[in-house]
């Protein structure tokens, strides 16, 4: 019990540390929010993309491990150098903030064009599917049998951050509009991923 509940939380740490950065749809969630215009259409398709994902990577993954056990070593050294290099990135944000998340923009429009701006900035961004397929997916691989318990936690933090972001939006606009919140932000992302970088890099 002890074991799937350390792998559940990390999980749900890794999977916010990727999902916690400043993009366009974290932009639009909370600008849907902010309005309050199709929120729960908006989280729900967010929340839910990623559970797919996310699982697509944790049973595709593993599959292949299963099949080929040096697989996970190869995905465990390009998984780890990714994070490396994610972790460089948000450590530079940290260094060189930007203007912040803001949630100004166009008058919101019908709730039809919410939900497919929404499933177009979650299905049309590579980024995606690097985060979720690929690098959940490997992470999920190490953990052997709690591979899913894993991707479990990593989905429900999914989940939570888009229901905070859209339906707490009144609250995290003002919070997340300026620079130094998400300069903290990056801060933790760039110590979680340097760290599950080293650490899978390592153990390859």
């Amino acid at each position: 019990m002890s074991h799937a509940l350390t792998a559940a939380v990390a999980g749900f740490g890794t999977g916010l540390s990727l999902i916690v950065a400043i993009g366009a749809q974290n932009a639009f969630v909370l600008r849907q929010g902010v309005r309050r215009d199709a929120v729960l259409a908006v989280v729900g398709i967010c929340a839910l993309s990623d559970a797919l994902l996310i699982a697509l990577g944790v049973g595709g993954v593993g599959a292949v491990v299963v099949a080929w056990p040096g697989a996970l070593r190869a995905v465990g050294i390009v998984g780890g150098a990714f994070l490396l290099c994610y972790g460089a990135l948000a450590a530079r944000r940290v260094l060189k903030p930007g203007t912040g998340l803001r949630a100004e923009g166009e008058a919101s429009g019908s709730r039809r064009r919410a939900v497919l701006t929404c499933l177009a900035m979650t299905w049309l961004n590579p980024h995606v599917y690097l985060d979720t397929v690929f690098l959940l997916g490997s992470l999920a691989a190490d953990r052997g049998p709690l591979r899913w318990t894993f991707g479990l936690g990593a989905a429900l933090a999914s989940l939570c951050w888009f229901a905070a972001l859209g339906f707490g939006a009144r609250l995290l606009g003002r919070f997340l509009a300026r620079p130094g919140a998400w300069r903290v932000l990056d801060g933790l992302v760039a110590l979680t991923m340097l760290v599950l970088g080293a650490t899978l890099v390592a153990g390859s």
